[in-house]
Parts: structure tokens; C-alpha cells; sequence
């Protein structure tokens, strides 16, 4: 087979880089209409349909029709050939894990519990053979898995691979998360706050479509929040942005595991939140207390109206700073629903700033438990090498 021959500035570099130009911005954003596509990659809309004619010919994209505000459109996705992708989300208690294809269609997901002290070389050991059991059971290779996404419940610095703030998971000090699991998998893996990692999926697939500035805050055993600005993730110096579950909400408070006084993870995390029904409820669990209150328990009700006031606090700090456009609340909390937002929304209303847009729209997340293991999907998609698969199918 003759190959054509390209030179920098010529027409075939030029098509050629277009056409990764396109299979990257698909991979940024999971799926887009064709006009959609033409407005992230600046080409003309005649061009973007001859390219993706071309890839899904060669099997390299995947297209099928939609609508959009009442018109018909062409909706572009990666085909599902190109390989496999997994996501990991360790919670503090559940470790979550997902593999699914290159379209964004889930395979198969797993969950399991985890010891409270667990160890990052033993749950990194845990989910490289739990990955390996998975892609078996879907029938393929790891040598089908392009990329590993993963969500660690802590500041994180994506530079360094490390956890930045010493002692917030014992056992995870120095160790190199990305580094440890890709030399186990032989794999390439990616790693990132997992609060980081459900505002990314509420804003591509979530309560946050449409939004390019979002507070995203996670409340389940911990208190933790994502930034997105201008469409990306904020991640500050070295990752420790969104720590609002150690902001002092009340300063003469009890004393954190930071050492600060009055910090809002001693108010609204699922353990503070427990402590203060132990003594007229017993042992029970956060999920119980949401039932409860959803079934008129007085006690519970107040416990969960409570954390959202403190929650409002918190995130009022955040948006007179930030303004941005809508803040999503996601974590087994955020299943009390209007309970703990409507405190939200009553403390942003009261200590914002009156602008004329009126007070920030508050969300209750669409993904749930999902969004942070969808999240490492989605880090793991936009970071697998494809394009090396439009390069060897479409010269």
C-alpha cells in the first residue's frame, strides 16, 4: 500500500491534524452534536461533517441522530472498538469501580466496602485485581483498557501523584497513586480529588450541563468541593482547593482532625451527624437518618436542616468570592433533598451579595453516588492516547 506522504503545512498535515483536533475534543467531552463540535474546535461546520464522515467510516467515531431545542442533529461519539476505560472511586468507607467502552457505555460496575484504616498500597493492590476480574468478566483483555481514572477522597496533587496535605489519609502519605497502580496494570492511570471528579461529571452529564462555573459539594463522610471555571477544573496550587469541610463555621467549635476549631466537617459529615443522634436514636446509619427524616422523625429532620444551614455558610464564603452560576450539592446528604437545600438556599439568599441575577440556583446532583466514579471515567477518557487509533485507521 502506497502511503501519503505529509509535510508540515501541507493538506494532508493539515487534514490530519483537524482530524485529531476532532477525536480530542469528543474525548474531552464524552459526546456533541456536529454544530457543537464546530463551535469547540473553531472549524467550519462543512469541514467538521467531512471529517466525521471519514472517522466513522474508517470505525474510529460513532454517530447517530438526536435533537436539539426541537432540531434534528447529528450526535458524535467515540466507537466502541477503540478499547476500554476503567473509573475507581475510593470513599472513605466504599471503594467503587467501573469499566466501560469508548462510547461512554458502561459495562460493568462493582462496589465494595473498605476498612475505615485501610492502607493506599493495599486498596491499590485490591483495585488492580478487582479491575482484572472485571474486564475478564466482560470478556476482554487488560491490554483492551486504554487508561484508569481514579477519585481519591482527599487534597490531591495531579503534578506530584500524591495526596498534598499530610495525615488526611492514614497509610496514603508519599505514595504516588497513579505511579503505584500503572506499574501493577502496566496500564497509564490518572488521578484526581474526587470532589474535583463530580463537579467535572455534573457538568458533563449531570445537574450542571450547561453551566461553565460551579461549586460542586460533595457531604457524605467527609465535606468536600469541586471548582469548575470557565469550563475546567480548578485545582489551585497543589490541589488543595475546595477543602470547605475545614472552614471554621463556628469558631470557638470543636476541635478537628486539622487541628482548626468549629470546622464544618464537625457539623455536617456523617459521623458529627451520627454523634448528635447517638444519645436519642442509638446506632444508626446516615442512610437510616435520611429515611427517618423523610418519614417524619423530628430529631433527624432537624439534625439534616442543621448541616444544611452550616452547608449554606460554607458555601456562601465560596460564591461571594467566586459568583458562580449554580452550585450542586451531591453525596448520600444531598439525598435528604429539599431538607438540607432549602437551609442552603435561605443562608445564600441571606449572605450574598444582592446581585440582580438574584441568589445562586442550588442543585441537588443528578448522578448521585455515580458522579464521582464517573468522574475517574471521564479523567481516564480524556487522558487514553486514541488518537494513535484515528492515525493508524483514516490515512
Amino acid at each position: 500500500m502506497r502511503t501519503e506522504r505529509t509535510t508540515p503545512g501541507s493538506q494532508g498535515s493539515l487534514r490530519e491534524s483537524n482530524r485529531v483536533r476532532i477525536i480530542h475534543a469528543v474525548q474531552q467531552h464524552g459526546s456533541l452534536t456536529q454544530v457543537e463540535l464546530a463551535g469547540v474546535t473553531g472549524l467550519s461546520p462543512a469541514s467538521v461533517s467531512n471529517i466525521v464522515k471519514e472517522l466513522a467510516a474508517a470505525g474510529t467515531l460513532s454517530t447517530s441522530p438526536t435533537s436539539r431545542s426541537g432540531r434534528r442533529a447529528l450526535q458524535v461519539t467515540l466507537a466502541r472498538n477503540l478499547g476500554l476505560v476503567a473509573g475507581v472511586h475510593f470513599g472513605r468507607r466504599t471503594l467503587r469501580a467501573v469499566v466501560a467502552d469508548t462510547a461512554n457505555r458502561v459495562l460493568i460496575e462493582q462496589r465494595m466496602p473498605l476498612a475505615p484504616d485501610h492502607r493506599g498500597d493495599a486498596g491499590l493492590e485490591r483495585v488492580a485485581l478487582l479491575l482484572e476480574e472485571m474486564v475478564d468478566q466482560v470478556d476482554a483483555t487488560m491490554a483492551e483498557v486504554l487508561a484508569v481514572g481514579v477519585a481519591v477522597p482527599a487534597p490531591f496533587d495531579t503534578a506530584t501523584g500524591i495526596i498534598s496535605i499530610r495525615g488526611m489519609m492514614r497509610g496514603w502519605d508519599d505514595l504516588n497513586v497513579p505511579r503505584t497502580l500503572s506499574e501493577r496494570l502496566e496500564i497509564p492511570v490518572y488521578a484526581d480529588n474526587d470532589a474535583n471528579l463530580g463537579a467535572l461529571a455534573e457538568v458533563r452529564h449531570g445537574a450542571a450541563r450547561g453551566f461553565e462555573h460551579v461549586v460542586y459539594i460533595r457531604v457524605s463522610h467527609g465535606v468536600g468541593a469541586g471548582l469548575v471555571l470557565g469550563g475546567k477544573v480548578y485545582r489551585g496550587r497543589a490541589g488543595a482547593v475546595g477543602e470547605i469541610g475545614h472552614t471554621t463555621v463556628q469558631e470557638h467549635g470543636p476541635v478537628c482532625r486539622c487541628g482548626n476549631r468549629g470546622c464544618l466537617e464537625m457539623y455536617v459529615s456523617a459521623p458529627a451527624l451520627l454523634s448528635s443522634l447517638a444519645t436519642s436514636h442509638g446506632n444508626i446509619t446516615l442512610r437510616e437518618v435520611l429515611t427517618r427524616a423523610d418519614d417524619g422523625d423530628a430529631g433527624c429532620q432537624r439534625i439534616v436542616a442543621d448541616a444544611g444551614t452550616h452547608l449554606g455558610i460554607a458555601a456562601a464564603g465560596i460564591c461571594n468570592m467566586l459568583d458562580p452560576q449554580v452550585v450542586v450539592i451531591g453525596g448520600t446528604l444531598a439525598q435528604a433533598g429539599a431538607l438540607l437545600l432549602d437551609p442552603v438556599r435561605e443562608v445564600l439568599a441571606k449572605r450574598t451579595l444582592p446581585a440582580t441575577a438574584g441568589p445562586v440556583p442550588v442543585f441537588a446532583s443528578e448522578l448521585g453516588d455515580q458522579a464521582e466514579v464517573r468522574g475517574a471515567l471521564l479523567l481516564a477518557m480524556a487522558s487514553a492516547d486514541v488518537s494513535r487509533t484515528v492515525m493508524a485507521g483514516g490515512s
